[in-house]
């Protein structure tokens, strides 16, 4: 389907975070997954290494992006890349929420720091 109302976007809650899905497999997509993440007020989300490259835009608030080690404080209309092998964390440190536009392709596996495997939905 080429158009996915926002009444239709699939809620996953992981790690207090929650992810809006819109663009994935289930959806039509066959190439790229799109999803707004949602973190509230001091939330830290685990670290782990990525199977494909992300990009990220930051909507609003104040997210701190870790890529391989080094931290990144982001602004509203900022954008990152953690590039496919890299190990990032999403937190946000500040007092209000934080929201971010993710897309990657389709197919994204995180491997977390004690070797398990995540195949988030939204991402397939």
């Amino acid at each position: 389907m080429p158009v996915v109302r926002s009444s239709d976007a699939v809620v996953h809650d992981l790690h207090g975070v929650r992810f809006v899905s819109y663009a994935c497999t289930a959806t039509g997509s066959t190439e790229l997954c799109a999803w707004r993440g949602e973190v509230p007020a001091g939330t830290a989300g685990p670290a782990h290494t990525i199977s494909r490259e992300e990009v990220f835009l930051v909507l609003s608030g104040g997210p701190r992006l870790t890529i391989d080690g080094e931290a990144y404080d982001l602004s509203p209309g900022d954008v990152a890349t953690a590039p496919a092998g890299s190990r990032l964390a999403l937190e946000n440190p500040g007092d209000g929420p934080a929201s971010v536009w993710v897309t990657t392709g389709v197919g994204l596996e995180a491997v977390l720091a004690d070797g398990s495997r995540i195949s988030p939905p939204w991402a397939r």
